[in-house]
């Protein structure tokens, strides 16, 4: 049995002041001296003193730790829910075969995302922290630290974090695994977040539980397990209210009255406020007599209250518990377990308040779900739990008793199994304070509760501390290997990724100055190519014109000659056969530019295939060349004001069958269409512009006809004394012929040259008018269409004098431009949209890789730094 080390003036009755720090001495109270040989109390206290400093820095480091998760969670990466599959037969047997621990590592939101890592071990002190590392980059486990067996894995549905798991049990989700799967990234990683904060929070209680001098002892376990009776026995008298009936509702908290000036009371701490002994604000006085009264007047509906008791132990320090000398000692008499929710879930969260657990448990009924419940949770944080087997000596079969008492402590708490001689006791409380009885089993039980709380403060004040830190930081270890798997990860597919992407981008970036070239010199050469073949099928068909010939070979045909009595009609349809042909030669000229453009549009095509990267939608618009030189009309435009406003060209409405043949103004029939006796005149007489003398000399044979022997006669009465007609010359040439016929001579041949050219008229009208008609009206067609001045809705570039074949040509070439600019417009945007796009993905990649970098160096950092405290801490749970 473990022994308790008292000062000797302590012994002698010198009291200490309450809330000092222990000073222990040697004693002859038990056989089994708890120091080694030549230790003295000195070095015992310094130790202790020393050990809990490294222990409070370690938890300030562990603060620092979650504190930093919980920012780079919320500001820099999303941290990663991680899980470790529970490995098939097979992989169990290849682990075996292997010598080492294999799991598949899974991320709850994202279940396809799985990588196999091994399972490796290091023991920093006394305490086994498992780590892991890739399979794919560990050649040599044995470098990486010692290898895990399954049994050094918690036997669990689901291993890996213990303090940090997401321990959902709500929906329909058959297990937390399962359930936690359904949930997206964020949410996932708001919960983590709310779980470190409780860590934190925990860990600042921790924090002020190692600080504070004072003890709490917690007395547990299910109901009527005799918890109260258990406390009166420690304290040697009747205070706490016993029955057969569940008794204690409420926590009650047993401290030495001398802390209260000696004055045994009851204490009721009012709902809301936090207990305070120099503030009588905070609680209502009571004497202890009134305890029952107090208890059974709870309301069980409320949240449990707090009583605090102050008793007075008369025996000498060395016995007592609360009266010991040495340290504040508060003894808490806790509700059963299992007797509601409400108050179970409140012992769970005192308990985090309290250095040792006391757990009294039924001889008869040993463990219940609830106690295993909360011994598991307990275990946690506390390695060691003192374990109370009460109403021993009704039991006839002891040794059964103790094996299956043993065997579900094993289960639930090996540190405590393993110190089971002096942390698992059996007694009976019921017989300790009859008079003159014999309680060897209960002695043991106090002189070992005593040393456990008194002596041995490293296991009983700083081990809870020292086993919670392990879980977490081992924790946070795993938290960080696994998310440096992720990170590595998504760098790596970023760096991938980006040997795709960037080589694309620098590949458009660098081609699209040649692209915007390219496209240029396309739509140019469309234009350009469709105003020369304009312009040349134009002239040539204003040439054929000229010479009386239909404009195009095909598709018009001229009238035949009617006859002198249908002269006027003749030349009338002459004329709109002449222009219906040029019109005609527009519309080849039209389709010319069609073939151009959609040449232009597979160049386009060519260099959408050339400059787009691969996985860019293609243009899917079908070029349809018919469609060029439509009639557009404007959303809610009259038709009729349209054509009203409209150019009335060839070509240009040629849709609504409007065109050079249909201008009303261009098939009038004046005399000069039959007669063109001022295009004659100038031609023999030079008194014309230079293009009409080239067209007749490009035209006209050289022989003399009948129409140009007319001609020369009409001169010669058009001419008298070499002086043009004027209102002068006319009055002079009457006066001289009507002295040339009053000769006689003149008369005589006069009547000769009169027939002369009577007959010459009369030749002219018969065999030369079919002939002459269509090259008269060809003529001055082509002079009509050259001037333009009277036609002032043909436009080109504002210009309205601008001529037929320029005007034409422009608007044919400016449809070609239009048709090429729009195929080109739609080739840069495409080309731009891509480019940005590609950017976008690049920066997005580059974002990825430096985030999944400073992830990996941030949580290789953490994992260097949980490593260091770990080993603090490991340090200070082997002493």
């Amino acid at each position: 049995m473990s022994q308790s080390y008292f000062h000797p003036r302590n012994i002698l009755g010198t009291a200490m002041t309450p809330g000092a720090e222990i000073v222990q001495s040697p004693s002859a109270v038990s056989n089994e001296p708890e120091t080694a040989p030549g230790r003295d109390v000195e070095e015992i206290q310094e130790s202790y003193v020393q050990h809990k400093n490294q222990l409070i820095g370690a938890i300030d480091s562990t603060q620092v730790l979650l504190k930093g998760i919980r920012e780079f969670n919320n500001d820099q990466w999303v941290v990663r829910y991680p899980q470790l599959a529970q490995p098939t037969e097979e992989e169990s047997s290849k682990s075996t075969r292997r010598g080492h621990l294999r799991r598949s590592l899974t991320f709850a939101d994202d279940p396809s995302l799985t990588t196999e890592v091994i399972m490796t071990s290091s023991k920093p002190g006394m305490a086994r922290a498992m780590t892991m590392e890739p399979a794919s980059s560990l050649e040599n486990i044995a470098e990486v630290g010692e290898t895990v067996k399954e049994e050094d894995v918690e036997d669990s549905g689901e291993v890996g974090l213990q303090l940090l798991r997401l321990d959902l049990k709500l929906g329909h989700a058959s297990t937390a695994s399962s359930l936690v799967a359904q949930i997206d990234k964020s949410s996932i990683a708001n919960l983590l977040d709310d779980r470190i904060d409780s860590a934190l929070k925990h860990v600042q209680k921790l924090r002020n539980r190692i600080e504070d001098t004072s003890s709490k002892v917690l007395v547990t376990g299910d109901l009527n397990a005799g918890k109260s009776t258990f406390v009166n026995a420690l304290l040697r008298r009747e205070v706490m209210p016993v029955d057969q009936q569940p008794c204690t509702t409420m926590f009650c908290e047993v401290h030495d009255a001398i802390d209260n000036n000696r004055v045994e009371e009851v204490h009721v701490v009012k709902e809301g406020f936090t207990y305070a002994l120099s503030d009588e604000s905070t609680f209502t006085r009571a004497p202890l007599s009134d305890l029952q009264t107090i208890v059974d007047s709870a309301d069980p509906s409320k949240p449990q209250g707090v009583l605090k008791l102050y008793v007075t132990d008369m025996r000498a320090p060395s016995e007592s518990l609360i009266h010991n000398g040495i340290v504040d000692i508060a003894l808490i008499d806790a509700p059963g377990l299992n007797r509601d929710s409400l108050k179970t879930t409140a012992l769970f969260a005192r308990q985090e308040e309290i250095d040792v657990v006391v757990f009294v448990v039924s001889a008869e009924n040993h463990f219940t779900l609830s106690a295993k419940e909360f011994l598991w949770n307990a275990s946690n944080e506390k390695a060691y739990l003192f374990i109370v087997v009460n109403r021993f000596d009704q039991i006839r079969d002891k040794e059964k008793c103790k094996r299956l008492v043993l065997e579900q402590i094993k289960q639930m708490s090996p540190r405590t199994w393993d110190d089971a001689k002096d942390l698992v006791h059996f007694v009976d409380s019921s017989v300790v304070q009859n008079p003159g009885s014999s309680t060897p089993s209960f002695e043991n039980l106090e002189a070992a509760l005593r040393s456990f709380v008194l002596v041995k403060r490293s296991k009983s004040k700083l081990n809870p501390a020292t086993t919670y830190l392990n879980h977490l930081l081992s924790d946070i270890d795993f938290l960080a290997s696994a998310n440096s798997i992720v990170a590595s990860q998504e760098a790596d597919r970023a760096r991938a990724d980006l040997e795709q992407t960037r080589p694309v981008l620098e590949k458009m970036q660098s081609g699209r100055e040649q692209l915007e070239d390219s496209l240029e010199v396309v739509e140019e050469e469309g234009a350009t190519t469709s105003t020369d073949r304009a312009k040349e099928v134009l002239n040539v068909a204003l040439e054929r014109i000229a010479r009386g010939e239909p404009a195009v070979d095909q598709g018009i045909t001229m009238p035949p000659y009617p006859g002198l009595l249908n002269l006027w009609d003749y030349a009338q349809d002459v004329r709109r056969a002449l222009l219906a042909s040029l019109d005609s030669a527009v519309k080849l000229a039209e389709n010319e530019a069609r073939v151009a453009t959609s040449y232009g549009v597979k160049k386009i095509s060519h260099l959408e295939e050339a400059h787009l990267p691969i996985g860019v939608e293609r243009n899917r618009r079908i070029f349809v060349p018919e469609a060029m030189f439509s009639p557009r009309f404007k959303k809610g435009q009259d038709p009729k004001a349209r054509r009203r406003s409209s150019a009335i060209v060839a070509g240009g409405t040629h849709g609504l069958g409007l065109g050079l043949a249909q201008r009303s103004e261009l098939l009038e029939v004046t005399f000069f269409d039959l007669f063109d006796a001022q295009h004659y005149f100038s031609v023999h007489f030079g008194h014309t512009d230079g293009q009409s003398k080239k067209v007749e000399e490009n035209n006209d044979d050289s022989t003399p006809s009948a129409l140009s022997v007319m001609s020369l006669g009409m001169g010669a009465i058009s001419v008298v004394g070499g002086k043009t007609l004027g209102a002068r010359g006319i009055f002079s040439g009457l006066i001289r012929i009507s002295d040339f016929f009053g000769n006689e001579s003149t008369r005589r041949w006069a009547v000769p040259v009169i027939g002369f050219v009577t007959l010459g008229a009369a030749v002219y009208f018969v065999l030369e008018l079919p002939n002459t008609i269509p090259k008269n009206i060809g003529r001055r067609i082509k002079a009509s269409l050259s001037e333009q001045s009277h036609l002032p809705s043909m436009t080109i570039d504002g210009n309205d004098n601008a001529n037929f074949v320029s005007g034409q040509s422009a608007r044919i070439s400016r449809e070609t431009r239009k048709v090429l600019r729009i195929a080109s417009w739609d080739l840069r945007e495409r080309f731009r949209s891509a480019m940005e796009d590609r950017a976008k993905e690049v920066r997005e990649k580059e974002e990825i890789e430096r985030r999944a970098k400073r992830a990996l160096e941030y949580f290789s950092g953490v994992r260097e730094k949980a490593s260091e405290v770990r080993f603090v801490v490991g340090d200070v749970a082997t002493q």
